[in-house]
């Protein structure tokens, strides 16, 4: 150990704790004041419905009503509540959308005014046109803030598309992103694809940048082995999305990605499924990455979810449930 940090260096715990002290006031700044931060995610394999952690700094995440769920499934034939995508509407409202199934036509949506209290949940039917659409996997709500449309997107098998990256692994999964948009969740236009990256791809969540919009998705490619993250820019929240990046998650298996710019800092989390725990990588150019796995802390067994900001006084009810 260097001389500076030597514990028989009278100087060296007031340094320390003056360096700790000053962490923790850079994290605490990356917030706006009256601010904090929101993970809801699922554990399990979803049977249990919609789970909810706090953080202050992004980094340390405490679970809400002890780690117990919000809300529990009821639509689609296996009542499942996997990958839920949580935003706040034009309305002020959450919207939620999550995974019902493994192999449903069909994907989630329900509101609430608080994160407690929500609406009855529907089933909407996003694929059900289409005969050979295997399943809806992990969908998500990006708002075009300047038109007040919400694209809904999600990841769908169709077999025979895209012949080129078929594979037998993986149970023949060979995904690409669908869309539709809506304005009100009541109507909602014709199922389309939204982006063809060339291999098979699940998890995309997209956040807007300044004027461009930043997609990050999973390379689910089985063979060779990719299952990792990458992302892909566009100057319309619609596309086209250009090519995918280098992968920005090391060499583990990586997915369900969720981001948030604190500060001029970009944290993207996402779940290290394979090792049962959670990780992130951070920049602050959406181009050069670091990984920071090793300085978050979720709680045990959290999966697949998304983070959003709220205001104190929306947390201070999540903590009296």
């Amino acid at each position: 150990m260097p001389p500076f940090f030597s514990s028989k260096s009278p100087k060296a715990f007031p340094l320390i704790i003056s360096f700790f002290i000053s962490f923790g006031a850079l994290a605490q700044q990356a917030l706006p004041k009256g601010q904090a931060l929101v993970f809801a995610y699922f554990k399990g394999n979803g049977q249990d419905g919609l789970h909810l952690a706090h953080s202050q700094d992004g980094y340390t995440w405490s679970a809400l009503k002890k780690d117990s769920t919000f809300l529990r499934p009821t639509v689609a034939k296996d009542k499942l509540m996997r990958d839920p995508c949580v935003i706040r509407g034009k309305d002020g409202l959450f919207h939620m959308v999550w995974t019902v199934s493994w192999n449903d036509k069909g994907i989630g949506y329900a509101t609430s005014k608080d994160l407690v209290n929500w609406s009855a949940q529907q089933f909407i039917p996003v694929m059900q046109h289409e005969p050979e659409a295997r399943n809806c996997w992990a969908p998500e709500i990006t708002l075009d803030e300047k038109t007040g449309t919400y694209l809904i997107y999600w990841a769908t098998t169709i077999t025979g598309k895209f012949p080129e990256t078929q594979s037998t692994a993986d149970k023949a999964y060979n995904h690409r992103i669908y869309y539709v948009t809506t304005k009100d969740f009541k109507t909602f236009g014709d199922t389309k694809l939204l982006y063809e990256p060339g291999f098979n791809s699940i998890d995309a969540t997209i956040q807007r940048d300044g004027k461009r919009y930043v997609m990050i998705l999973k390379d689910e490619t089985r063979e060779p082995a990719q299952k990792n993250l990458k992302v892909a820019f566009s100057n319309n929240l619609l596309g086209p999305y250009g090519k995918a990046s280098a992968p920005i998650t090391g060499k583990y298996w990586a997915e369900g990605p969720t981001a948030i710019q604190l500060s001029k800092e970009w944290l993207v989390y996402f779940d290290k499924y394979t090792e049962r725990k959670y990780g992130a990588v951070r920049s602050t150019d959406l181009k050069t990455w670091t990984d920071v796995s090793d300085q978050v802390r979720f709680p045990a067994g959290a999966r697949h979810g998304t983070v959003i900001q709220v205001s104190q006084k929306e947390l201070d009810l999540l903590l009296k449930q």
